[in-house]
């Protein structure tokens, strides 16, 4: 069963292959017009459509039908974005107009006062860009990733962030038991952590989020407290003329006894929903958060 799966992978991964190959005797601009509208059209017809729509109108419930439909059309166009970009992304990095960035002073001013922090943001634009990013404006970062059930699309999108870093100082580690003893052995060697906080994690706490009650990550707040690390919001969105744009928001503390990690989480949900009310069209609906 496991080698008939393998031979699956194997196969879904060729056919990726074949078609990046077809796409690159077209402009990048053309060819991320095929692949967003194809992500788009293929998406309509997945069980993932009706998750996504759901969501969405949890978040918008003064929303008809026909603008949920438009917001996750566009969410499906964006994911199909990110997944040609991810083809070039180490050339995406070094294209400044491609990523507009926002809230430069904040890095400058953590890189003077000379303290390590935590970095977050969420799946909105394209979130691939955000460790090549911190990388290149000097932090060395560690972030925790979710591996892909294929072998072979996981090799490939983990190539491919590495490939994108300009140092050998930052990295990315797998989630779970590994990814827990690399990030602390990375923060007590002067190193920063990214983290991508709005998918449910079912070891998590129960935080309210666009009004419900939410399994959510707060491991890292306990880390911040510890080792007194600011932590610096990450806007992260995809502009209508298709260039990204991240922005750097003013630092958070979390040193206070009183301020209970579950609250401070609290704080960031409701940075995170802003981010989205302003940019539904974004956000990657299609993950069961709400479930």
């Amino acid at each position: 069963m496991k080698f008939l799966v393998l031979i699956r992978y194997f196969i879904e991964f060729l056919l990726f292959k074949i078609v990046f190959f077809l796409l690159s005797f077209f402009s990048k601009k053309i060819a991320s017009i095929i692949v967003s509208n194809s992500f788009m059209f293929l998406g309509r017809s997945s069980k993932y459509n009706k998750i996504a729509k759901n969501n969405c109108k949890i978040v918008f419930s003064n929303f008809n039908d026909i603008e949920i439909t438009n917001i996750i059309n566009s969410s499906w166009k964006n994911l199909g974005k990110n997944i040609y970009e991810l083809n070039y992304l180490s050339q995406l990095i070094d294209d400044d107009n491609a990523i507009k960035i926002k809230g430069l002073e904040k890095l400058e001013k953590v890189k003077k006062e000379n303290t390590q922090v935590i970095f977050f943001s969420i799946h909105s634009g394209n979130w691939e860009i955000c460790v090549p990013i911190l990388d290149k404006y000097g932090f060395k970062v560690g972030a925790i990733y979710r591996h892909i059930n294929n072998i072979y699309f996981d090799k490939y999108v983990f190539r491919k962030r590495v490939n994108a870093l300009k140092t050998k100082e930052s990295f990315y580690t797998p989630k779970g038991k590994i990814s827990a003893k690399e990030i602390l052995e990375g923060v007590n060697n002067k190193k920063n952590i990214f983290l991508l906080v709005d998918q449910k994690d079912s070891a998590g706490a129960l935080i309210n989020f666009f009004g419900k009650k939410i399994k959510t990550q707060t491991g890292f707040l306990k880390i911040a407290r510890k080792y007194n690390l600011k932590i610096i919001p990450m806007k992260n969105i995809r502009l209508p003329d298709n260039t990204l744009q991240i922005t750097f928001e003013e630092p958070l503390n979390h040193n206070k006894n009183d301020i209970s990690d579950d609250e401070k989480m609290l704080e960031i949900n409701t940075i995170v929903e802003r981010w989205i009310r302003e940019n539904p069209e974004n956000w990657f609906w299609q993950h069961k958060r709400f479930s």
